[in-house]
This record gives structure tokens, C-alpha cells and sequence, in this order.
């Protein structure tokens, strides 16, 4: 027993250690979207069918093919380490990057991540078959229990203190230990023992005795493994969408997710009906209430509780209900092998299907829905007892129950959906996000079209003629880049760079004669900003759109020598971490004249990105300010770190009377890179 746990133990191990790993390293080659997350949890979740299917399929064949075929597939995957991607295939075109986000997970880590997708179920075959033992389903929470360590280890001891090719590096190392402890598995598990015998257990030897499983058992199999997986991926999404696309936030849904498999298949004992299934009502209307509450806008000291209790829940009533349905030790692999149909269904759903069907996030309340039926349907057949009444009439009054809690669930997210979609005039989505504009107090002086992704506005403009080209927003005339722009026009025509298009608000800045690039992403934007706004159209600058990302389009660049080089690229709710990092402002220096500025936007609710701009101005030896702004009637309150060459260019007029200081950098705060960067250090619950 111990060699297969601890080689079952290690395979999950690192199974879920390279998720995280994998998924920050390319991260920043597709513009630091949260979408890159779930297309790489498409892949894993692809990826694991395909070694659920495989181990399905070889368990089925002779000892000794088995040990010839995976024993070569071992060898072979050995050979493809390291696990680092090639520079070759960062994007070099705008658009969905998804087939791409897979083509590169397939060529970095395709076989050994498969090879270890194939383990927990495989070895389980094997075990039985030299052990005589029946159902090894402990085996499988053991696996869950390595991945959930893996994942919990990630952000808070792997990420912090090891650079991303030394992380890669010491995961291949451990790869090779696996492949030889699993070779050796193969070797030894060639013998079969003798016949099974009744397991000790009795629940074990009750399961041995089911009959094989209907198409109807195993559509419910599928349909709960897909219905926790939209949910996981989904409620990822929206957490990632108000915060940061960061490991961290990927962790902690992911750990949850396990952790509920971990309980339904560690013992029949830990799934009680009675104690979760009441529970789940009124998780699925916290969280139903919670997307829609103040526009999703809650603290994450508020949502995060919420929604990763919430997600614990559902996982358990889908997985405790499951592992009510596991079949006799004979059919372990194609449990597996239906879960894992599920699994990438569900993956399919949230990161491919959704963004092309839906012009708003609409999966999330979908995967609700779809629990509370899926309790209906699973709970159909469960007697109830209550005083004063008999057994088949309390046993209807909780079908009838439920069934009216499910319809109230649905009709609640519908009509909230109605409502928040009402004065909307455009919502398009694609892989970066749903876009949507939005005019508001329409017919007043006040009246202003609004570009919004998610929560977060991305510009503003005035609709009335007179206040039509007022630059406010985030880049009102008093805030950071007001007054930088304000001090550099001062002095004749400017070359400014801008990462970052939205509504194109910061090319009101722009007048005949001076010179303007954009970097943008996300091809939606450009149209939006051509045509529902009039700030980029209207400007007589020598003006272009540069598409790409940004770091990816500056690498290929002579330099345009800017005056002023503004960083306002925001994915979620910050600016996405390769921006920030010390090669990123090494190459914005790279940009900008010698006596140029570099304009950092650090407004966000939940990080104080002030101490890594200070950083990034020491790598490029110069002197970070603060400049905070409460707004006006034309603009909201902002935060910008401006990055100039000495402090002479803080004193000059256009700084007069602003709320200006330098940045405050706690002891011992580690500079950003592209190998490393710390989200906790930085988090602000306040």
C-alpha cells in the first residue's frame, strides 16, 4: 500500500503544483486577463479526461502491456522536461488567444501533465489486482488531499520564495522522482494476487456488490462533476474580475473544490444529507444575491467569504452525492473516467462556450441554477420523516419543496439579470471580458456615457456640448496626469504613450501637433472607443492605436522618445503584474526621453501598488511622487505614482497646491520581477 499512496500522493502533488505555475508564467504573454486562468483550467481539465480515458482503457489490457506502455510514456515525458515554455510562442496577433493559451500548454507540459492525470486511477487498478483488496477509494482522497497541499503551498511558500524557472526547474526534479517510483509500481504490480476478497469495510463490501451502472446513474455522475466545475471555474472568474487575476485567488476556490472531494470519498460517515443539504439553500442565494448587490461591487472581505463558503457547499452536496453513487470497484474507472467527462464540460462551458454565447457573465447564474436542480433531481428519491404526517406525504413536501426553491432561484437571478442589463445600450464580450456602456441622468447637465468592464469604469464622457471634451474620469486636470500633462504641454508639443485605450479619454489630452500612441489588447475597444465615444476621433494629434500587448508591441519598438508614458491598463481592478515588474519599467525607460515622466495609474480598491512603483523608480534611478486627487464634479478621486528624473519637475507650477508625497515602501519589500512578485505583501482589507 504505501508505494502506490505515496506515489498517488506525489503524482496530485504536482499535478496541481504546475497549474498555478504554468498559468503565471504564460499569464503576462496574453495580457494578464483572468480568462487566461480558465483557459488553462480547460486544458487541465481536458487533460485529465484524457488520462482518465487512458487509464480506463490500458487498465483493461495484460500486466505486462501496461508496464511496456506506460513505462515508455514515462521515459519519453522525462525527456521533454524542463517545464518552460518557449519565447516563441508568446502571441504575434491580436485576437482570442485561447487555441493558442492550449497549443502551448500541450507543448510545455501536454505529457507529463497527462501521465499524471492518468496515475490515481491507473494504480488504483493496479493495487487491486496485486493486492486483492476491493475499492480503493481512499486512495483517491489521498490524491485530493496531495493536490489541495500543492495548491495551498503554492502562493504562500512556492510563489514568495522561488523564482518562476527555479519553481520549474525543482517541479521537474520531483517529475523524475515520480516516474521512477511509478515505473516501479508498473514493475511490480505485473503479478496478479489472488481473487479479490470482500473488503473489511462493510459500506466497501456493499459497494462491491452494486450492479453495473445504468446510463441514467452515469448522466447524473457527469452532470453533478460538470455542474461543481462551472461553479468553481465561474465563481474564480468573478472573484478575479473585482480583484486581480492572481494565483491567490485561483488557490482558494481550487482548494475548496478538493477539499469537498477530499470529505465525500475519505468516508461514507462525513456526507450527511441532513447536515449539508440545508446548508445549500442559502448558499445559492448568497451568492445569487451577491453577484448583483451594489453591481457585485461587495469588499472582498465580504465576497470572498461568501462566495469560496458558498462554493464548499455546492462542491459537497455534488461530490457527497457522488460518492453516495460510487459503483463497485470493478467500474472505479469509469467513475473516474465520467467524473473527469464532467469536469471538462463544465471547463468547456465557462471558458469556451460562455464568452461566444453570452455578452455578459451569465455563467455563474447559470451553475447556480443548474445545482439547485441537480439537489431536485439527486434528492428525488430520499424518504423523509416528519411528526403527525406519513412517510410518502413528508417525502413530497421536500420534493415540493425544493421544487419551489429552485423555481424562486431562477426566477430571482433572471429578473436580476433583466434589471441590470436595463440601460445598456452596448454589451459585447469577448475572451479579455464583457464590455458595456451605459448613459447616465440622461437629459441633465450632468448627463455622461460610462465604458464599463465588470465593475470597474473604464473612462467617461460628458454628453451635453459644452462639457463635451472635458477630460475627467480618472485623468482630470487636477489629478496626477492632469497636472504631469499640464507642466509638459507648458513647454510646446508632447509625445505621449498610453497603455491602456477605454474610451479614449486621455487623447482629449492630445492637440494639433503633438504626437500619440495607444497600446490596446482587446479589439472590441478601438470600436467602442470610434464610435460610442468621440474623445480619440475628435483629437488632431499624429495619432495611432498599437495592438498587442503593450510589453509585447514596446519589446518591438525603436524608441518613440516620449515626454510622457502613461501605465493605465487595468485587468479587473489593478494593473495587470507584468506591467509592474522591474524589466517592465526598465523597458518603459527605455521609452521615454531622459527628462520624461512615467505616469502610473495605482487607483484600486484592494492593493497598494505604491510601494512597487517606487521600485520600479529605483531600477530606473529616479524619483517617485504620489499625487492623490479627491475629484470634482467632472472626475473621480484617483491615485497616480508619477516617475520623473530628479525632483525639479515636482516643483514646477502645474504641482501647485497638489496632495503630493512619496511613496511609502514597508521594510523589507521585495522588488518586483518577471520571475517574482508577492500580491499578499500588498493586500489592503481596510
Amino acid at each position: 500500500m504505501l508505494l502506490y499512496a505515496v506515489t498517488i500522493f506525489l503524482s496530485a502533488f504536482l499535478l496541481f503544483q504546475v497549474q498555478p505555475l504554468i498559468a503565471k508564467i504564460i499569464l503576462p504573454w496574453f495580457g494578464g486577463s483572468a480568462a487566461v486562468w480558465s483557459a488553462a483550467m480547460m486544458f487541465f481539465q481536458l487533460s485529465l479526461l484524457a488520462g482518465y480515458g487512458y487509464a480506463h482503457f490500458l487498465g483493461k489490457a495484460k500486466a505486462k502491456t501496461q508496464m511496456y506502455v506506460h513505462g515508455g510514456l514515462l521515459l519519453i515525458s522525462c525527456f521533454l522536461l524542463p517545464i518552460l515554455p518557449s519565447p516563441s510562442w508568446k502571441p504575434d496577433e491580436v485576437g482570442d488567444p485561447t487555441l493558442r493559451i492550449l497549443l502551448l500548454l500541450a507543448a510545455t507540459i501536454g505529457l507529463p501533465y497527462f501521465i499524471l492525470s492518468s496515475t490515481t486511477p491507473l494504480l488504483q487498478v493496479w493495487y487491486v489486482r496485486r493486492t486483492g483488496n476491493q475499492v480503493p477509494y481512499r486512495l483517491f482522497a489521498l490524491s485530493n488531499f496531495g493536490s489541495m497541499l500543492a495548491l495551498l503551498s503554492f502562493p504562500f511558500l512556492v510563489e514568495p520564495n522561488l523564482a518562476s524557472p527555479m519553481q520549474a526547474y525543482t517541479w521537474s526534479g520531483l517529475y523524475v522522482a515520480f516516474a521512477l517510483l511509478c515505473g516501479y509500481a508498473a514493475w511490480a504490480s505485473q503479478e496478479s494476487a489472488a481473487p479479490v476478497v470482500a473488503a473489511p469495510v462493510a459500506t466497501e463490501a456493499a459497494t462491491a456488490e452494486k450492479p453495473a451502472p445504468s446510463f441514467g446513474e452515469m448522466g447524473l455522475w457527469v452532470a453533478l462533476a460538470a455542474c461543481a466545475s462551472a461553479l468553481l471555474v465561474s465563481v474564480t472568474n468573478h472573484l478575479s474580475a473585482n480583484v486581480a487575476p492572481i494565483p491567490l485567488l485561483w488557490v482558494v476556490p481550487l482548494a475548496l473544490y478538493l477539499l469537498s472531494f477530499i470529505l465525500s470519498f475519505e468516508s461514507d460517515k462525513i456526507y450527511q444529507r441532513w447536515l449539508f443539504v440545508p446548508w445549500v439553500a442559502p448558499a445559492l442565494g448568497w451568492m445569487a444575491y451577491s453577484i448583483y448587490a451594489a453591481e457585485g461591487n461587495y469588499h472582498i472581505k465580504y465576497s470572498i467569504p461568501i462566495f469560496a463558503i458558498g462554493l464548499f457547499l455546492c462542491c459537497m452536496l455534488c461530490h457527497g452525492e457522488l460518492a453516495q453513487r460510487k459503483p463497485a470497484a470493478r467500474y472505479l474507472t469509469s467513475f473516474y473516467l465520467m467524473i473527469s467527462v464532467g469536469g471538462a464540460l463544465g471547463g468547456i462551458f465557462v471558458a469556451l462556450l460562455a464568452p461566444n454565447l453570452f455578452n455578459a457573465f451569465l455563467e455563474l447564474p447559470i451553475a447556480l441554477t443548474l445545482c439547485g436542480v441537480l439537489a431536485v433531481i439527486a434528492l428525488w428519491d430520499v424518504e423523509m420523516e416528519l411528526p403527525m404526517v406519513s412517510k410518502d406525504t413528508a417525502t413530497w413536501i421536500l420534493r415540493f419543496s425544493l421544487a419551489i426553491g429552485v423555481g424562486f432561484l431562477g426566477g430571482y437571478l433572471i429578473k436580476k439579470e433583466v434589471a441590470d442589463q436595463k440601460g445598456y445600450h452596448l454589451m459585447v464580450r469577448n475572451f479579455y471580458g464583457a464590455l458595456r456602456v451605459r448613459d447616465d441622468d440622461a437629459g441633465t447637465d450632468y448627463a455622461t456615457r460610462n465604458l464599463l468592464h465588470g465593475t470597474i469604469n473604464h473612462g467617461s464622457q460628458r454628453l451635453t456640448e459644452a462639457d463635451k471634451y472635458h477630460v475627467g474620469s480618472y485623468y482630470g486636470l487636477n489629478s496626477g496626469i492632469g497636472r504631469t500633462m499640464a507642466e509638459k504641454q507648458a513647454q510646446g508639443p508632447v509625445r505621449y504613450g498610453v497603455v491602456g485605450l477605454g474610451a479614449g479619454v486621455m487623447s482629449g489630452y492630445s492637440r494639433k501637433g503633438d504626437y500619440v500612441r495607444i497600446y490596446e489588447i482587446n479589439p472590441i475597444v478601438p470600436v467602442i472607443a470610434k464610435s460610442e465615444f468621440s474623445y480619440f476621433p475628435h483629437s488632431e494629434a499624429d495619432k495611432d492605436i498599437l495592438m498587442g500587448d503593450a510589453r509585447l508591441v514596446m519589446e518591438k519598438q525603436e524608441s518613440p522618445q516620449y515626454d510622457v508614458l502613461v501605465i493605465d491598463a487595468f485587468s479587473s481592478d489593478a494593473i495587470p503584474v507584468h506591467l509592474l515588474t522591474k524589466e517592465s519599467f526598465e523597458l518603459y525607460g527605455k521609452l521615454l526621453k531622459p527628462d520624461g515622466v512615467l505616469a502610473v495609474h495605482i487607483s484600486n480598491r484592494y492593493l497598494d501598488l505604491a510601494p512597487v512603483c517606487q521600485k520600479g523608480a529605483d531600477a530606473l534611478k529616479r524619483q517617485a511622487m504620489v499625487v492623490y486627487d479627491e475629484g470634482d464634479p467632472y472626475s473621480n478621486s484617483t491615485t497616480w505614482v508619477l516617475i520623473a528624473a530628479d525632483g525639479t519637475f515636482f516643483q514646477g507650477p502645474a504641482f501647485m497646491g497638489a496632495n503630493i508625497y512619496p511613496p511609502v515602501v514597508p521594510p523589507g519589500f521585495r522588488a518586483w520581477t518577471d520571475d517574482y512578485s508577492n500580491i499578499v505583501s500588498i493586500l489592503s482589507l481596510n
